[in-house]
């Protein structure tokens, strides 16, 4: 049986890519990546709690927002590198020359 127990995570550095579901905030019901660029110490929180200033990931691992968000640090998981595609990325398609 795996061990379900939360990693408990210290600072985030530039570079972390963090998985943030429903334990992190009830904002994150449908779960995103976040590719962290910082932590934001300045501003005011309770116990427990982190803003966190990064770029939100696509399926394909690519920066496709950027966000800050506020979140509770014992839900953040944190992701091992490479990230695997949940679904593979849309191409676009270049023209097709006829005749």
């Amino acid at each position: 049986m795996p061990d379900d127990k939360p990693e408990k995570i210290g600072k985030m550095r530039a570079g972390d890519v963090i998985h943030l579901t429903a334990a992190a905030s009830v904002q994150f019901l449908r779960p995103i990546f976040v590719r962290v660029i910082r932590e934001l110490p300045e501003r005011h929180t309770y116990h427990g709690w982190v803003w966190v200033e990064g770029y939100q990931l696509n399926a394909a691992g690519d920066a496709v927002a950027h966000r800050e968000l506020y979140v509770m640090r014992a839900g953040v998981r944190l992701q091992p590198l490479p990230i695997t595609p949940t679904r593979p990325a849309r191409r676009r398609r270049r023209p097709v020359r006829v005749g």
